[in-house]
Protein backbone atom coordinates (compact mmCIF):
# COMPACT_ATOMS: atom_id res chain seq x y z
CA UNK A 1 0.00 0.00 0.00
CA UNK A 2 1.73 3.03 -1.29
CA UNK A 3 -0.17 6.37 0.52
CA UNK A 4 0.49 10.05 -0.97
CA UNK A 5 -0.79 13.32 0.88
CA UNK A 6 -2.18 16.02 -0.50
CA UNK A 7 -2.81 18.79 1.69
CA UNK A 8 -3.02 22.80 2.03
CA UNK A 9 -3.25 25.02 4.80
CA UNK A 10 -5.35 27.80 5.44
CA UNK A 11 -2.57 30.05 4.80
CA UNK A 12 0.38 28.37 2.69
CA UNK A 13 -1.55 26.88 -0.19
CA UNK A 14 0.85 24.27 -0.98
CA UNK A 15 0.20 22.30 -4.43
CA UNK A 16 0.67 18.85 -3.13
CA UNK A 17 -0.19 16.21 -4.91
CA UNK A 18 0.48 12.12 -5.18
CA UNK A 19 -0.92 9.05 -6.81
CA UNK A 20 -2.48 6.45 -4.27
CA UNK A 21 -2.58 2.68 -4.95
CA UNK A 22 -2.10 -0.21 -2.57
CA UNK A 23 -2.29 -4.05 -3.47
CA UNK A 24 -5.55 -6.06 -2.83
CA UNK A 25 -4.32 -7.62 0.08
CA UNK A 26 -4.39 -5.34 3.67
CA UNK A 27 -1.50 -7.05 4.84
CA UNK A 28 1.14 -6.01 2.41
CA UNK A 29 3.77 -3.74 3.41
CA UNK A 30 2.66 0.23 3.99
CA UNK A 31 4.39 3.04 2.44
CA UNK A 32 3.89 6.20 2.71
CA UNK A 33 4.89 8.67 0.08
CA UNK A 34 5.93 12.21 1.28
CA UNK A 35 4.71 15.20 -1.67
CA UNK A 36 6.52 15.97 -4.29
CA UNK A 37 5.32 19.41 -5.79
CA UNK A 38 6.86 22.45 -4.70
CA UNK A 39 4.22 25.37 -2.92
CA UNK A 40 2.77 27.34 -5.02
CA UNK A 41 1.88 29.74 -2.73
CA UNK A 42 -0.38 33.44 -2.28
CA UNK A 43 -0.45 36.34 0.08
CA UNK A 44 -3.18 36.48 2.36
CA UNK A 45 -5.46 39.14 3.83
CA UNK A 46 -6.89 39.47 7.25
CA UNK A 47 -10.41 39.08 8.38
CA UNK A 48 -12.64 40.55 11.21
CA UNK A 49 -13.39 37.83 13.83
CA UNK A 50 -16.89 40.11 14.28
CA UNK A 51 -18.93 40.56 12.13
CA UNK A 52 -18.37 38.57 9.33
CA UNK A 53 -14.70 38.43 7.77
CA UNK A 54 -14.66 40.80 4.90
CA UNK A 55 -13.96 39.47 1.26
CA UNK A 56 -10.15 38.98 1.08
CA UNK A 57 -8.19 40.06 -2.39
CA UNK A 58 -8.71 37.96 -5.51
CA UNK A 59 -7.09 34.55 -5.00
CA UNK A 60 -6.02 35.53 -1.74
CA UNK A 61 -6.61 32.73 1.43
CA UNK A 62 -7.42 34.47 5.01
CA UNK A 63 -4.32 35.00 7.54
CA UNK A 64 -5.98 34.85 11.38
CA UNK A 65 -4.68 37.82 12.85
CA UNK A 66 -2.29 37.44 15.81
CA UNK A 67 -3.38 39.32 19.34
CA UNK A 68 -1.65 42.56 19.47
CA UNK A 69 1.82 42.38 21.48
CA UNK A 70 2.42 42.29 24.87
CA UNK A 71 1.75 45.80 26.21
CA UNK A 72 3.92 48.16 28.01
CA UNK A 73 3.00 48.13 31.70
CA UNK A 74 0.95 51.51 31.55
CA UNK A 75 -1.34 50.28 29.11
CA UNK A 76 -2.08 46.70 30.65
CA UNK A 77 -5.63 47.64 31.71
CA UNK A 78 -6.62 48.31 28.17
CA UNK A 79 -4.82 45.00 26.96
CA UNK A 80 -5.79 43.26 30.06
CA UNK A 81 -9.72 43.90 29.21
CA UNK A 82 -9.16 43.48 25.57
CA UNK A 83 -7.54 39.76 26.27
CA UNK A 84 -10.83 38.66 28.49
CA UNK A 85 -13.42 40.51 25.96
CA UNK A 86 -14.39 43.20 27.43
CA UNK A 87 -14.39 45.42 24.59
CA UNK A 88 -16.15 48.32 25.72
CA UNK A 89 -13.29 49.20 28.73
CA UNK A 90 -11.03 48.07 26.32
CA UNK A 91 -11.74 50.90 23.62
CA UNK A 92 -12.48 53.45 26.70
CA UNK A 93 -9.21 52.58 28.16
CA UNK A 94 -7.36 52.64 24.74
CA UNK A 95 -8.58 56.15 24.00
CA UNK A 96 -7.49 57.75 26.95
CA UNK A 97 -3.65 56.15 26.54
CA UNK A 98 -3.85 57.54 23.05
CA UNK A 99 -5.14 60.24 23.33
CA UNK A 100 -3.51 61.33 26.42
CA UNK A 101 0.19 59.95 26.37
CA UNK A 102 0.23 59.10 23.01
CA UNK A 103 0.51 55.77 23.63
CA UNK A 104 1.42 53.35 20.37
CA UNK A 105 -0.01 49.91 21.46
CA UNK A 106 -3.04 51.74 22.85
CA UNK A 107 -3.17 53.32 19.28
CA UNK A 108 -2.77 49.73 17.41
CA UNK A 109 -5.09 48.15 19.68
CA UNK A 110 -8.29 51.02 18.65
CA UNK A 111 -7.25 49.76 14.86
CA UNK A 112 -7.91 46.12 15.76
CA UNK A 113 -10.93 46.94 17.74
CA UNK A 114 -12.42 49.14 14.81
CA UNK A 115 -11.33 46.47 12.17
CA UNK A 116 -12.66 43.76 14.38
CA UNK A 117 -16.30 45.90 15.23
CA UNK A 118 -15.01 44.86 19.13
CA UNK A 119 -16.82 47.18 21.42
CA UNK A 120 -17.46 49.61 18.80
CA UNK A 121 -19.26 49.94 15.57
CA UNK A 122 -16.54 48.23 12.65
CA UNK A 123 -15.00 50.94 10.72
CA UNK A 124 -12.11 50.08 8.32
CA UNK A 125 -11.41 54.02 8.03
CA UNK A 126 -10.66 54.63 11.45
CA UNK A 127 -8.66 51.16 12.08
CA UNK A 128 -6.20 52.45 9.15
CA UNK A 129 -5.92 55.54 10.31
CA UNK A 130 -5.11 54.02 14.14
CA UNK A 131 -3.18 51.57 12.30
CA UNK A 132 -0.85 54.03 10.50
CA UNK A 133 -0.11 56.03 13.66
CA UNK A 134 1.07 53.63 14.95
CA UNK A 135 2.95 52.30 11.96
CA UNK A 136 4.42 55.56 11.84
CA UNK A 137 5.77 55.36 15.27
CA UNK A 138 7.51 51.82 14.75
CA UNK A 139 4.86 49.46 15.62
CA UNK A 140 5.26 46.49 14.04
CA UNK A 141 2.10 45.01 14.62
CA UNK A 142 0.07 47.64 13.40
CA UNK A 143 2.26 47.64 10.13
CA UNK A 144 1.48 44.56 9.64
CA UNK A 145 -2.36 44.94 10.11
CA UNK A 146 -2.01 47.62 8.08
CA UNK A 147 -0.48 45.60 5.50
CA UNK A 148 -3.40 43.43 5.47
CA UNK A 149 -5.59 46.17 4.93
CA UNK A 150 -3.91 47.40 1.95
CA UNK A 151 -4.08 43.56 0.38
CA UNK A 152 -7.60 43.33 0.91
CA UNK A 153 -8.41 46.60 -0.35
CA UNK A 154 -10.14 47.84 3.13
CA UNK A 155 -8.25 50.65 2.90
CA UNK A 156 -10.01 51.27 -0.62
CA UNK A 157 -8.67 50.00 -3.77
CA UNK A 158 -6.64 47.30 -3.37
CA UNK A 159 -2.94 47.83 -2.71
CA UNK A 160 -0.51 45.24 -3.02
CA UNK A 161 2.57 47.30 -3.33
CA UNK A 162 2.35 49.35 -0.57
CA UNK A 163 1.18 46.37 1.59
CA UNK A 164 4.55 44.72 0.40
CA UNK A 165 6.57 47.70 1.95
CA UNK A 166 4.50 47.21 5.16
CA UNK A 167 5.46 43.93 5.45
CA UNK A 168 8.81 44.19 5.11
CA UNK A 169 9.36 46.95 7.46
CA UNK A 170 7.05 44.65 10.17
CA UNK A 171 9.34 41.49 8.74
CA UNK A 172 12.32 43.71 10.05
CA UNK A 173 11.07 44.46 13.37
CA UNK A 174 10.70 40.79 14.16
CA UNK A 175 6.98 40.07 12.94
CA UNK A 176 6.88 36.75 12.16
CA UNK A 177 3.15 37.25 10.53
CA UNK A 178 4.61 39.31 8.12
CA UNK A 179 7.92 37.89 7.38
CA UNK A 180 5.48 34.59 6.42
CA UNK A 181 3.68 36.63 4.03
CA UNK A 182 6.38 38.27 2.37
CA UNK A 183 7.50 35.08 1.70
CA UNK A 184 4.34 34.05 0.07
CA UNK A 185 5.37 36.93 -2.14
CA UNK A 186 8.37 36.07 -3.30
CA UNK A 187 7.01 32.14 -3.93
CA UNK A 188 4.08 33.62 -5.66
CA UNK A 189 6.46 35.87 -8.10
CA UNK A 190 3.90 38.49 -8.89
CA UNK A 191 5.16 41.84 -7.27
CA UNK A 192 8.35 40.38 -7.22
CA UNK A 193 10.41 37.91 -9.30
CA UNK A 194 10.05 34.28 -7.91
CA UNK A 195 12.82 33.56 -5.44
CA UNK A 196 13.04 30.35 -3.28
CA UNK A 197 15.53 31.34 -1.63
CA UNK A 198 15.07 34.63 -0.35
CA UNK A 199 11.13 32.89 0.63
CA UNK A 200 13.13 30.64 2.52
CA UNK A 201 15.00 33.25 4.38
CA UNK A 202 11.79 34.54 5.56
CA UNK A 203 9.97 31.66 6.73
CA UNK A 204 13.12 30.88 8.86
CA UNK A 205 12.91 34.07 9.89
CA UNK A 206 9.31 33.65 11.00
CA UNK A 207 10.15 29.87 11.96
CA UNK A 208 12.37 30.64 14.22
CA UNK A 209 10.14 32.94 16.08
CA UNK A 210 7.60 29.97 16.54
CA UNK A 211 5.60 30.68 13.30
CA UNK A 212 3.96 27.14 12.92
CA UNK A 213 2.92 27.69 8.93
CA UNK A 214 6.24 28.94 8.12
CA UNK A 215 8.00 26.01 10.05
CA UNK A 216 5.27 23.91 7.69
CA UNK A 217 6.29 25.79 4.58
CA UNK A 218 10.29 25.91 5.17
CA UNK A 219 9.79 21.54 5.70
CA UNK A 220 8.05 21.70 2.36
CA UNK A 221 11.38 23.64 0.95
CA UNK A 222 13.87 21.70 2.46
CA UNK A 223 11.77 18.28 1.27
CA UNK A 224 11.93 19.36 -2.45
CA UNK A 225 15.53 21.30 -2.08
CA UNK A 226 13.68 24.97 -3.43
CA UNK A 227 15.67 27.61 -2.03
CA UNK A 228 17.39 25.42 0.06
CA UNK A 229 19.96 22.58 0.14
CA UNK A 230 17.73 19.48 0.30
CA UNK A 231 17.65 17.89 4.01
CA UNK A 232 15.12 15.71 4.67
CA UNK A 233 16.30 15.92 8.45
CA UNK A 234 15.75 19.43 8.56
CA UNK A 235 12.64 18.92 6.99
CA UNK A 236 11.36 16.47 9.46
CA UNK A 237 12.39 18.61 12.40
CA UNK A 238 10.70 21.57 11.44
CA UNK A 239 7.01 19.28 10.91
CA UNK A 240 8.05 17.96 14.40
CA UNK A 241 8.01 21.30 15.62
CA UNK A 242 4.65 22.61 13.37
CA UNK A 243 2.94 19.26 14.64
CA UNK A 244 3.59 20.16 17.89
CA UNK A 245 1.87 23.57 17.27
CA UNK A 246 -1.52 21.81 16.51
CA UNK A 247 -0.25 22.49 12.58
CA UNK A 248 -2.69 19.40 11.21
CA UNK A 249 -0.87 19.51 7.77
CA UNK A 250 2.52 19.18 9.24
CA UNK A 251 0.91 16.34 11.56
CA UNK A 252 0.12 14.18 8.34
CA UNK A 253 3.36 15.27 7.00
CA UNK A 254 5.23 14.39 9.82
CA UNK A 255 3.26 11.21 10.39
CA UNK A 256 4.56 9.97 6.51
CA UNK A 257 8.32 10.75 7.89
CA UNK A 258 7.63 8.86 11.46
CA UNK A 259 6.09 5.68 9.21
CA UNK A 260 8.88 6.32 6.76
CA UNK A 261 12.00 6.58 8.82
CA UNK A 262 12.46 9.78 6.33
CA UNK A 263 14.80 12.42 8.27
CA UNK A 264 14.11 10.60 11.34
CA UNK A 265 14.12 7.46 13.28
CA UNK A 266 11.37 4.82 12.11
CA UNK A 267 8.03 4.82 14.62
CA UNK A 268 5.01 3.39 12.41
CA UNK A 269 2.59 3.98 16.14
CA UNK A 270 3.46 7.16 16.50
CA UNK A 271 2.61 7.44 13.27
CA UNK A 272 -0.85 6.03 13.82
CA UNK A 273 -1.68 8.21 16.19
CA UNK A 274 -0.80 11.20 14.38
CA UNK A 275 -2.65 10.44 11.54
CA UNK A 276 -5.66 9.63 13.63
CA UNK A 277 -5.67 13.08 15.85
CA UNK A 278 -5.53 14.91 12.02
CA UNK A 279 -7.94 12.65 10.99
CA UNK A 280 -10.36 13.27 14.13
CA UNK A 281 -10.08 17.51 13.30
CA UNK A 282 -11.44 16.96 9.91
CA UNK A 283 -8.25 16.36 7.56
CA UNK A 284 -9.78 13.65 4.50
CA UNK A 285 -6.23 12.83 3.70
CA UNK A 286 -5.14 11.73 7.30
CA UNK A 287 -8.17 10.13 7.21
CA UNK A 288 -7.79 8.19 4.21
CA UNK A 289 -4.39 7.30 5.56
CA UNK A 290 -5.72 6.04 8.56
CA UNK A 291 -8.06 3.68 6.84
CA UNK A 292 -5.53 2.12 5.33
CA UNK A 293 -3.16 2.02 8.13
CA UNK A 294 -5.78 0.18 10.52
CA UNK A 295 -6.74 -2.49 7.12
CA UNK A 296 -3.06 -2.97 6.89
CA UNK A 297 -2.83 -3.76 10.84
CA UNK A 298 0.52 -1.43 10.38
CA UNK A 299 1.37 1.04 13.03
CA UNK A 300 -1.83 -0.13 14.72
CA UNK A 301 -3.68 -3.35 15.21
CA UNK A 302 -5.96 -4.15 12.50
CA UNK A 303 -9.31 -2.64 12.57
CA UNK A 304 -11.41 -3.16 9.65
CA UNK A 305 -14.51 -1.50 11.46
CA UNK A 306 -12.25 1.72 11.90
CA UNK A 307 -10.96 0.92 8.61
CA UNK A 308 -14.59 1.04 6.67
CA UNK A 309 -15.31 4.33 8.95
CA UNK A 310 -12.51 6.53 8.34
CA UNK A 311 -12.86 5.31 4.40
CA UNK A 312 -16.38 6.05 3.93
CA UNK A 313 -15.77 9.38 5.75
CA UNK A 314 -12.94 10.04 3.73
CA UNK A 315 -14.93 9.54 0.39
CA UNK A 316 -17.37 11.86 1.65
CA UNK A 317 -14.75 14.53 2.09
CA UNK A 318 -13.40 13.75 -1.38
CA UNK A 319 -10.84 11.24 -1.24
CA UNK A 320 -11.71 8.12 -3.27
CA UNK A 321 -9.06 5.05 -2.62
CA UNK A 322 -10.74 2.17 -5.14
CA UNK A 323 -8.07 -0.42 -3.42
CA UNK A 324 -10.02 0.10 -0.08
CA UNK A 325 -13.11 -0.12 -1.97
CA UNK A 326 -12.35 -3.43 -2.71
CA UNK A 327 -11.07 -4.21 0.76
CA UNK A 328 -14.32 -3.06 2.50
CA UNK A 329 -16.49 -5.51 -0.13
CA UNK A 330 -14.04 -8.23 0.99
CA UNK A 331 -15.45 -8.19 4.41
CA UNK A 332 -18.20 -9.41 6.28
CA UNK A 333 -21.36 -8.04 5.96
CA UNK A 334 -21.49 -7.25 9.99
CA UNK A 335 -18.19 -5.76 9.79
CA UNK A 336 -19.66 -3.39 6.92
CA UNK A 337 -22.38 -2.66 8.84
CA UNK A 338 -20.59 -1.61 11.77
CA UNK A 339 -18.55 0.45 9.60
CA UNK A 340 -20.90 2.35 7.83
CA UNK A 341 -23.40 3.18 11.58
CA UNK A 342 -19.94 4.63 12.64
CA UNK A 343 -19.45 6.61 9.86
CA UNK A 344 -23.02 8.00 9.97
CA UNK A 345 -22.77 10.81 11.68
CA UNK A 346 -19.54 12.13 10.13
CA UNK A 347 -21.05 12.18 6.91
CA UNK A 348 -23.98 13.97 7.93
CA UNK A 349 -22.37 16.60 9.62
CA UNK A 350 -20.31 17.21 5.99
CA UNK A 351 -23.67 17.11 4.32
CA UNK A 352 -25.13 19.85 6.92
CA UNK A 353 -22.19 21.71 6.63
CA UNK A 354 -22.24 21.99 2.74
CA UNK A 355 -26.03 22.90 2.76
CA UNK A 356 -25.15 25.64 4.92
CA UNK A 357 -22.29 26.73 2.53
CA UNK A 358 -24.59 27.01 -0.22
Amino acid sequence: MRIAHHAATGILALALSGAVTAPASAQAPVELSPPTTPPAAKPAAKPAPKPAPPKPAATQAAVPAPLPAAPRREADLAYGAYQRGYYITAFAAATRRADEQKDVKAMTLLGELYANGLGVQRDDKKAAEWYRLAAERGDREAMFALAMLHFSGRTGAVDREQGAKLLAAAAKLGNAAAAYNLALLYIEGQLFPQDFARAAELFRTAAQLGNAEAQYALATLYKEGRGVPKDLAEAARLLAAASLADNTDAQVEYAIALFNGTGIAKNERLAAVLLAKAARKGNPIAQNRLANILAAGRGANPNPVQAIKWHIIAKAGGVSDVPLDAFVQQQPPDIRAAGEKAAKPWVDALKELRASRS
